[in-house]
């Protein structure tokens, strides 16, 4: 009697077990049809799958609209994560202005997109010697396309940090002060050609804050980074350009948005001072030189009603989109980079400027030029 109730108990098991099995493998199947599916689609959708110069990160394939026969359809880069320390491209650019006066003329763009290349673009794998390396070779005779030839993503990284920094660093001429004198000079020179946002002379402090949590409207993710700084304290135009927006934004308060010349760039300066937020000189569809005084610190924003001041602390709101195709000026496809980094280089080039008591206006003290601004305004003559 107790081996049969065993060999019923056993019986059961053996049941039981088949049935479980039999689910796991419909189960298998089914994930496995589904997965099937979500690829072809997105074959369909890319057409042969990722570009070269699509996003390369350790933990995802690169992203990039795919090429197609269809005219609705451009190769553009859809997503950039710029993490690229202020120690490495300090070190890149210091090897660009140095070598202008050598043989061999070396990229710092292209300098930091091997590094992306070579570490899948996360610098935390970075070290000074990799880049003393890299540059040892250039000058050694060997091209930047020889080194890269086996790396599938410089291409990528090339385009995507030079849209970040490609009007950076280039020649431009600009007042120096004469030697015991009032007097000024134009000079001739090459080097960092984009200022800090915020005048020289006054002080602000900051942390990386690009992703932090915001909730006005609706809850989402901080897409800039915040300086913090007295009501009234001078904001720079980092890069010249063309002004595209000016006016009210009720979650930017009063805004300027100003556009690089080749267009990969987009300076968003926020939360101006209420009543005068604006220099006298900012106007939509007006030029602008990098290091021109365009507006001032305050707390506008959080409001639907204008010229409210909603924002707690006094701070410049400076965010950096990059736009590689018009349809991502606006909307779902916006791509906005973390600007700490960039701003710790920015540190090196700051704007002086003077008040003048009577407007109580403040206007930069030595001016600038650079080839991009020759047609709109006339090129000085240098003394030097």
């Amino acid at each position: 009697m107790y081996c049969v109730v065993k060999l019923k108990q056993l019986v059961c098991m053996v049941v039981v077990l088949c049935l479980l099995a039999g689910a796991g493998l419909y189960l298998c199947r089914r994930m496995d049809a589904h997965m099937a599916d979500t690829q072809a689609a997105e074959q369909t959708e890319a057409q042969a799958g990722p570009s070269d110069d699509s996003t390369a990160s350790p933990a995802a394939e690169p992203q990039t609209a795919a090429p197609s026969a269809s005219p609705e359809k451009k190769d553009f880069i859809k997503w950039v994560d710029f993490d690229v320390p202020y120690e490495a491209m300090n070190a890149a650019l210091q090897y660009d202005i140095q070598s202008q006066q050598e043989a061999v003329k070396l990229n710092w763009v292209d300098l930091l997109a091997y590094l992306g290349a070579k570490y899948g673009g996360t610098f935390t794998k970075y070290k000074e010697s990799d880049l003393a390396a890299l540059v040892e070779k250039l000058k050694g005779g060997t091209t930047i396309a020889e080194l890269t030839r086996d790396m599938k993503y410089f291409g990528y990284y090339q385009k995507a940090y030079g849209a970040v920094l490609n009007g950076f660093v280039g020649p431009y001429r600009i007042q120096k002060p004469i030697e015991n004198s009032t007097e000024t000079q134009w000079v001739d020179t090459y080097g960092l050609k984009v200022f800090s946002p915020i005048a020289k002379g006054y002080y602000y402090n900051d942390f990386d804050d690009f992703g932090t949590a915001r909730d006005y409207g609706f809850k989402r993710k901080h897409l800039g980074h915040d300086l913090m700084a007295q009501v009234g304290t001078p904001v720079v135009a980092v890069e010249s350009g063309i002004i595209e927006a000016v006016g009210w934004n009720q979650y930017g308060g009063w805004r300027i948005g100003i556009r690089s010349f080749d267009g990969q760039r987009y300076y968003y300066y926020a939360h101006l001072r209420k009543n005068m937020p604006y220099n006298a000189s900012v106007v939509e569809g007006a030029t602008v030189k990098a290091g021109d005084v365009i507006g001032y610190v305050g707390r506008t924003g959080y409001s639907a009603t204008e010229n409210v001041n909603n924002i707690t602390q006094p701070h410049l709101h400076f965010g950096m989109q990059l736009i590689f195709d018009e349809s991502q000026k606006e909307g779902n496809n916006e791509i906005w980079i973390d600007c700490y980094q960039i701003t710790k280089l920015l540190l090196k080039n700051k704007s002086t400027v003077v008040k003048n008591e009577a407007t109580k206006e403040y206007s930069r003290v030595f001016d600038f030029m650079e080839p991009a601004l020759e047609p709109f305004f006339n090129s000085p003559t240098p003394t030097e």
